[in-house]
């Protein structure tokens, strides 16, 4: 057991904070920009692809770095264990930072968002698990342990948006980039440099290592798999079809496909019990309220991030009438759920202890959560259908805040009823539908990105909104169907 030192938590902890945190600094702060990146003017700094494009390709990215996370978490378990594929994965993430902050070129930015998609895969993940690892099973430190680590996460998610979005705006693009690099290359060095001591042994294991008599096997899977990749590109391109937007369409499917494998090799396993199948049909509706939710508050980063640079106004010195003078980066809109999630999660957590016996089951607090997120787009048409050629930023302000507040009611809730949901003999895979969620949304959302650039923005908020509020209000009618099947899980 590595030694304690750290506010009485393993030195460790430290360790994986300050590596988490450069490492979110990096991916937040790149991805508070990429979009503008991509549909700038070239004079600007930009490639000058369509909205819609730039948008679309966003949201891939997205869908890929939660895919990835699944090839991550195996490579962890049965071939480098955790600690290896972190610093594997640091190394990737750095490297993809850089090659961003060098001039213009579009297949080098390709090769960029591909280095930083499996480094991604293998840190993220991993490191999570590393935090675990550091603890015995029934340690009651564990809670605040990944207390602390997710302040670290928002927190690095909070500054670097402000940091680069204003060397963006100031410099360039590439400044903002190089500064996600030296975040990136600052965790790599605190890890490099402190692991060994902090972490003791955790993570150097491999939890569930390829045997001699599986390794053909498994090499066989892995080779068939990648043949079908190259075999499926070639046809594409043969078919002159090898274009962003069949690319996107075949991500978007895979983001459904997955996920449905996954529930139906659990359900059917002889493996699952009666009431634990019963328990997976409970979770399917808790779901697809999940892949609503996610629509939405990713979003944040396409729709909304395009919506503060071009549809709000940005001159304090007009939305104060001359009292502040100075320019908001649009950048800066990605800090507020970060600084939302810091500030109201113990709020929430404390609202739902004082609530007692009246605290809300699951499913009524997965209702209420996309009440709230279609609340925080129906809110957008207020200002648009004004009149108004650029609306306050406060509007912007206020629809972070009600989807930062339905991600409270949701994000954890979610997680811990998935743990209790999931049959006892596939906890781990469970856990990776939950954050499939997030991929079917994202691929979802590349291809709505080409409605919202298609039709009126007020429209656009309005339907969606309002289809978000309809699935809530579904969810919560239907709440004693649902508690029924989850079997005394509330």
């Amino acid at each position: 057991m590595p030694r304690t030192g750290f506010f009485g938590h393993p030195k460790g902890l430290f360790t994986l904070m300050v590596t988490e945190f450069w490492e979110r600094f990096s991916y937040y702060g790149m991805k508070a920009i990429l979009a503008f990146y991509l549909y700038y003017e070239v004079s600007k700094g930009g490639f000058g692809l369509e909205e819609g494009t730039a948008l679309q390709i966003v949201s891939i990215y997205g869908a890929l770095i939660y895919m990835s996370g699944i090839i991550g978490g195996w490579i962890a378990d049965r071939l480098l264990g955790t600690r290896h594929s972190i610093l594997i994965g640091a190394i990737l993430i750095m490297i993809g930072h850089i090659l961003l902050s060098l001039p213009n070129q579009f297949t080098l930015f390709l090769v960029a968002l591909f280095f930083l998609i499996i480094g991604t895969g293998l840190l993220k993940p991993n490191i999570s698990s590393n935090v675990g690892e550091l603890y015995l099973k029934n340690d009651s430190k564990v809670d605040s342990a990944f207390t602390l680590f997710v302040m670290s996460i928002n927190l690095g998610a909070f500054l670097s948006p402000l940091l680069v979005g204003l060397l963006q705006t100031r410099i360039g693009f590439h400044a903002g980039f190089a500064a996600a690099a030296i975040g990136m290359f600052f965790g790599l060095i605190v890890y490099v440099l402190t692991a060994k001591k902090t972490l003791g042994l955790s993570g150097l294991n491999v939890p569930n290592p390829i045997t001699p008599e599986t390794k053909k096997k498994t090499w066989l899977y892995v080779g068939v798999l990648f043949v079908a990749i190259i075999l499926y590109l070639f046809v594409l391109n043969k078919l002159n079809k090898l274009d962003l937007q069949t690319i996107s369409l075949t991500i978007s499917i895979l983001g459904v496909i997955l996920p449905v494998i996954y529930f139906a090799t659990m359900f059917l396993s002889r493996q699952t019990t009666k009431i634990e199948k019963s328990r997976l049909l409970a979770y399917i509706p808790l779901f697809l309220a999940s892949v609503m939710f996610w629509m939405i508050q990713e979003q944040g980063s396409t729709v909304l991030a395009n919506f503060s640079d071009k549809r709000t106004q940005l001159d304090l010195g007009i939305v104060t009438n001359g009292l502040i003078d100075f320019t908001i980066p649009a950048a800066w809109f990605q800090s507020l759920n970060p600084l939302f999630i810091v500030t109201l999660a113990p709020l929430v957590a404390s609202l739902w202890v004082r609530l007692g016996r009246y605290n809300p089951p699951t499913v009524i607090k997965f209702g209420i959560a996309l009440l709230l997120a279609g609340s925080s787009f129906l809110v957008m048409i207020f200002p648009l259908i004004s009149g108004v050629e650029l609306i306050n930023p406060f509007w912007l302000v206020l629809s972070f805040f009600l989807v930062t507040v339905a991600e409270l009611c949701l994000s954890p809730v979610g997680l811990s009823t998935t743990t209790k949901l999931a049959p006892q003999a596939f906890t781990a895979q469970m856990m990776s539908i939950w954050f499939l969620s997030n991929t079917m949304a994202q691929g979802l959302n590349a291809q709505l990105v080409n409605v919202y650039t298609s039709i009126d923005s007020a429209h656009y908020f309005g339907y969606f909104g309002a289809i978000a509020i309809g699935l809530g209000i579904i969810v919560m009618l239907f709440s004693p169907f649902i508690k029924k099947l989850m079997h005394g899980i509330h």
